[in-house]
């Protein structure tokens, strides 16, 4: 099920409002600019750039049209290697496992890293609920949670927060959370960074169960790997006695050698790094190093439904680079809060859609909130054509029809507001397969082109010029110049 959308407003209406903050369109401009102009850097160095992306997604396509076979190899290799797995159909389902597996160790506080997934399932709300305090260690997600805010970018959550903003969250939050910030903290990278330390150490010291993500799992030998840059992950993952694991079934990779792709073009992709600075490989359990219980929760979550989709299913390959939303106009002004999803810019407005089904309004707005630029598949990884997946969804809540969400079988209605355009598009194509229709029509249109508006009038149709004027009828149509044109030339001095 969602965790994050009943309730919210849909993507126009939150994007009205967040576009008009300067102070968050500067942040975005300013952030999104400098990724972008260092990963162009670091993937220009490779030669074979394009055979790695194809690679990638090889992979990728390979492993989902096979998922049950890897699945199952997984978790044969994690459990033959001392973990345990569990199966989440959903976020309730991961909620209550996850739950359950830290009240039995008697603790009531975890650190958590690379946590996307726990985000999408809503954990830390669940885990409040249930008593248990969980601590975020990535610095980006540290800001976020201090300052009671939600993340709004896949790779550098606190992206809408400047360094003196943050200074301020340190300021007036840290010490509620644990060590409080030194009292002389100034704004500077090292000094926020150092105060970050600090109030992190005693925690990684103290907690005796972590929760992360993984950026991959390899089905062969049943490892998990956790890509990060600021080595608060090997703390999490090496110093409690119990590591719980959460992962999309998708994050599955056949073997090692596979991995050799990603290490590469992850990295630049997403800080625009050669290699990321940390990189945590872990199998199961080793007597006296690390962990000695280890738990893995392989979340579906509406993916096998997405899984079904022939044209969707490729969201799936996603490696959580966010590439796709660094070079996105509509995330750079918009930003990521506006999406209403853990996943926000363009991947979120295909991914959620078909996690949890286009049924609410937010969701529903989600594949519109797109140019259809085709940045966005310029730069991506493992080449997902979101603009194709875009307008496949749109089609989708357009024409309405039976969906699946979870194993759930509901019929969408066809939105009400594109009963216009529906109408609209029918008469258009009527007209335009009957060319003597077609003539009488751009005679009237252009004898009456002076009474005609710059923006359309009703409520529905106006949303076709809510930022944009009509284009200016011409006073001839092309049939009318081309027939006319030797006449013409012969009266146009010479």
């Amino acid at each position: 099920m969602s965790r994050t959308h009943l309730g919210l407003p849909t993507f126009p209406q939150a994007a009205r409002l967040s576009t008009r903050d300067e102070q968050l369109r500067a942040n975005l401009r300013h952030a999104t600019s400098t990724i972008r102009t260092k990963r162009a850097t670091a993937t220009s160095e490779l030669s074979d750039w394009p055979q790695l992306r194809a690679a990638g997604a090889a992979i990728k396509d390979h492993t989902l049209h096979h998922l049950d076979h890897y699945l199952e190899q997984l978790e044969t290799a994690v459990t033959t290697a001392g973990g345990t797995v569990h199966w989440a159909i959903d976020a309730d389902d991961a909620n209550r496992i996850i739950t359950d597996l830290i009240h039995a160790t008697g603790e009531s506080e975890v650190v958590k890293v690379k946590s996307m997934a726990t985000q999408e399932t809503g954990l830390n709300e669940a885990l409040t609920q249930a008593g248990i305090t969980a601590y975020e260690t990535d610095l980006a997600e540290l800001i976020v949670q201090l300052d009671n805010d939600r993340p709004s970018h896949i790779l550098v959550p606190a992206i809408h927060k400047n360094r003196t903003q943050i200074r301020d969250i340190f300021h007036t939050r840290m010490g509620a959370w644990g060590r409080p910030a030194p009292d002389d903290l100034t704004d500077t990278p090292a000094d926020l960074a150092e105060a970050a330390r600090l109030h992190l150490r005693e925690k990684f010291l103290r907690t005796k169960v972590a929760i992360s993500g993984a950026n991959f799992m390899i089905a062969e030998t049943g490892t998990m790997v956790v890509l990060e840059s600021e080595g608060n992950g090997r703390m999490c993952l090496t110093l409690p006695d119990t590591l719980i694991t959460l992962v999309g079934i998708e994050k599955t990779i056949p073997t090692w050698r596979d991995l050799e792709v990603f290490l590469q073009t992850l990295p630049r992709s997403s800080t625009a790094e050669r290699m990321n600075p940390y990189t945590t490989t872990w199998t199961g359990t080793t007597l006296g190093d690390g962990p000695q219980t280890f738990h893995l929760v392989l979340l579906d979550n509406g993916r096998t439904d997405t899984l079904a989709d022939t044209t969707g299913r490729q969201a799936l390959r996603c490696i959580r680079c966010s590439a796709c939303l660094n070079v996105c106009p509509v995330y750079e002004r918009a930003g990521g809060h506006a999406y209403g999803t853990p996943y926000p810019g363009p991947i979120g407005a295909i991914l959620t859609p078909q996690l949890h089904g286009t049924t609410t309004p937010l969701n529903a707005s989600l594949p519109y909130a797109s140019t259809l630029c085709g940045a966005c598949y310029d730069v991506c990884p493992v080449a997902i054509n979101i603009p194709e997946v875009l307008v496949h969804l749109r089609e989708r809540i357009t024409q309405g029809g039976p969906t699946t969400t979870n194993g759930t079988k509901t019929t969408i209605k066809p939105a009400k507001r594109h009963t216009t355009e529906r109408t609209t598009m029918r008469t258009a194509a009527w007209t335009l397969n009957h060319p003597a229709a077609w003539t009488a029509t751009q005679r009237l249109t252009t004898r009456t082109r002076a009474l005609h508006p710059r923006r359309l009038p009703g409520k529905t149709a106006r949303a076709w010029t809510a930022t944009r004027d009509l284009p200016p009828v011409p006073a001839r149509t092309f049939r009318d110049w081309w027939q006319h044109r030797d006449a013409d030339a012969k009266d146009t001095p010479q």
